[in-house]
């Protein structure tokens, strides 16, 4: 059954044209200078057809917490999701929503110039104007509050988010939110998978910092767990009035 995603209203910008496709698991709001379903609803299809058949053959890609190791010949979104596990330390399927957004986002850019895809909390975008993206961050006092201000020039990146308090991702940790930038969307999926299975409490979160900085590739971090946070890397906070 379709949930909509209540932070999805907090948008209000109106220069780009807004729409939906859900497939089984993924649920894509997606935002473009036309409305581009269609297309994007080939393209979910598509990657997950070939995520699909290979985890039949390769049932422990589908449960391994660990770094997966893949074959040369393996689909394309299998080789990014394992890049990314092997950078971060996670098993391949943490990168799963963040692999589907940039491999859709990239597939409807040659129809928009800017291209914004959002799978449960992990984005694709690349865009032409200074935008800004909200966090949320469940009953901590930021969520709502706070967003990450994105230029041009950063674009196209991923920017995905871990939380154990929002949403049916696993986490291992107790964090509200881990935020992770970085030019690979399914990089910086499996990041923040990373970093939120470290934040138990916020003690942890210098011990997940000193983690996050070690993992090549990543541009940005933001820990929250209650009324605490900690920013790291090129990351520009600002209020939402």
């Amino acid at each position: 059954m379709y949930q909509p995603q209540a932070y999805r209203h907090w948008i209000k910008d109106s220069d780009l044209v807004s729409f939906n496709v859900v497939v089984k698991q993924t649920d894509l709001y997606i935002r473009a200078r036309r409305n581009l379903k269609e297309k994007a609803l080939k393209s979910v299809l598509k990657h997950r057809a070939s995520l699909e058949k290979y985890i039949e053959h390769h049932p422990l890609f589908l449960t391994t917490l660990e770094p997966y190791q893949t074959e040369k010949d393996a689909p394309a979104i299998v080789k990014e999701m394992t890049k990314a596990s092997q950078s971060a330390g996670v098993g391949p399927m943490a990168a799963v929503a963040g692999a589907i957004a940039e491999a859709v986002g990239k597939d409807l850019l040659p129809f928009s110039p800017e291209i914004i895809v959002e799978n449960g909390g992990d984005i694709f975008l690349k865009i032409l104007k200074k935008r800004l993206v909200g966090i949320y961050a469940g009953q901590s006092p930021f969520t709502g509050t706070i967003a990450l201000e994105i230029k041009p020039e950063e674009t196209p990146s991923g920017i995905c988010t871990s939380s154990a308090t929002i949403g049916h991702s696993l986490s291992l940790g107790s964090a509200d939110a881990v935020i992770a930038l970085s030019p690979s969307t399914p990089l910086a999926d499996a990041i923040a998978t990373a970093i939120g299975n470290v934040v138990k409490d916020a003690e942890d979160i210098p011990k997940a910092i000193e983690k996050a900085q070690r993992i090549e590739g990543l541009h940005g971090i933001v820990i929250i767990k209650d009324d605490k946070i900690a920013i790291c890397g090129k990351v520009k906070i600002v209020p939402l009035s």
